[in-house]
């Protein structure tokens, strides 16, 4: 006989959102919630802002995780504590991820970033929001450029010293920032500042709880359009040219969300231009030479996108991992005279995404037309010639020509695997 799966529980679990103003600040409705449950599970702080409650108090396991919860709510009622909104940077999505939609009811209190933006005057639909709450502070590089507002959640009181100190790196040292701490609650305070002055004062930490608004000055702040300048770019050569990175760029045709595979990653340029077009686009490059992978790794940090994902290893045999989901689309910028790098490309690839391959040597190329001929596809021949001096004249140096296979697999090999 088949397996059975295991009965799902059937009970709902609350999650109620609770500002720094604590059990005052919910509304009956909230309190109704806290109060009917058997279990409440949350943070230490969260916890000790509920009197008069007789359930059971579970504090959050370290390393973070919601497993545990599921196998709570199969006997008792649940009541998950969170900061603010829930589903602004919470729990609530991770739950709902791990539940089903259907099993949790999500009661909210506003988010850090409404309450900061009601603080400053700021338009919240207009401000973009970084986290550095277990992420990499390093994110904020892309959201800087001259008059840009942003916002920072921190990790913790020295999250403002440090986002100082970037901006500073990155040319925004006399940007303002302001530092809201304790937003909502009876200790709520504000610093403002530049960040040379911030960053002049790393004894200066702020309560853990806190928010950093940045406006920026003038600066060196890069397009998020794919087409960065080669030297933004640390390498040893092994750089897809601006001009041919962004005709690649277009092709790819990144959408929010969607996942990249870079094969033979060389500098990172293709991945790393991929996730600047949004920050829930996501890539992974696969690259021969850990050298070569540790400048992608440092590349991403430098231009915003600590995310990107390098894997050492040698094509095939290293795409076979199947690392994580499915792609949406492929770049092959290396490996295409290995035997069955394009084979395994193209079988990993989800259907209906898009495989791009550019050659310039006349082995590569050869390679380009005989998959052509398999899995169809357009394609181009792209050349840049660039000015450059002859004696005191202006001439025309061209580069190496490029063919470009742009192929998109069909929604019907969803079928045949």
């Amino acid at each position: 006989m088949p397996e059975r799966d295991a009965p799902t529980p059937t009970r709902t679990v609350s999650v109620v959102g609770i500002g720094d103003d604590g059990w005052a600040g919910l509304s009956e409705a909230a309190r109704a919630l806290v109060g009917a449950a058997d279990v409440l599970v949350g943070g230490a702080r969260h916890l000790a802002m509920v009197e008069g409650v007789a359930a059971e108090r579970v504090r959050w396991p370290s390393p973070f995780s919601v497993d545990f919860v599921a196998a709570l709510a199969g006997a008792r009622q649940v009541c998950v504590l969170a900061s603010g909104d829930p589903m602004f940077y919470g729990v609530g999505a991770a739950l709902v991820r791990e539940l089903g939609a259907e099993r949790v009811v999500v009661l909210p209190a506003p988010s850090s970033a409404s309450l900061a933006c009601a603080r400053l005057g700021w338009s919240v639909q207009a401000v973009p929001v970084v986290s550095a709450v277990g992420r990499p502070l390093a994110g904020l590089a892309a959201e800087l450029f001259a008059g840009a507002r942003v916002l920072l959640l921190s990790a913790d009181g020295s999250t403002p010293g440090r986002a100082a100190a970037l901006l500073g790196e990155c040319g925004f040292g006399t940007s303002a920032v302001t530092v809201l701490e304790h937003l909502g609650g009876p200790a709520e305070s504000t610093w403002r500042g530049t960040a040379d002055a911030l960053a002049a004062a790393p004894e200066r930490r702020f309560a853990d709880l806190n928010v950093v608004a940045i406006e920026c000055a003038d600066g060196p702040g890069l397009s998020r359009a794919p087409g960065l300048a080669d030297d933004a770019y640390a390498h040893d050569g092994q750089l897809t040219k601006r001009e041919i990175r962004a005709v690649t760029l277009a092709v790819l045709g990144p959408r929010p969300g969607e996942l990249l595979w870079d094969v033979g990653a060389g500098s990172g340029s293709i991945g790393i231009e991929w996730m600047r077009t949004h920050p829930s686009c996501r890539a992974v490059g696969f690259e021969t030479r850990e050298d070569r992978a540790e400048r992608a790794r440092a590349n991403a940090v430098a231009l915003g996108v600590p995310a990107l994902r390098i894997v050492v290893g040698r094509a095939p045999e290293a795409l076979r991992e199947r690392v994580g989901r499915a792609p949406d689309a492929v770049f092959i910028g290396g490996g295409l005279t290995v035997p069955g790098v394009v084979e395994e490309c193209w079988a990993a690839l989800r259907p209906g995404g898009r495989l791009v391959a550019n050659a310039v040597v006349a082995e590569t190329e050869a390679e380009v037309l005989r998959h052509r001929a398999a899995y169809g596809g357009e394609l181009t021949r792209l050349q840049v010639t660039r000015s450059a001096p002859v004696g005191r004249f202006t001439g025309w140096r061209p580069a190496m020509p490029v063919t470009q296979w742009v192929a998109v697999k069909p929604l019907s090999d969803a079928n045949e695997e």
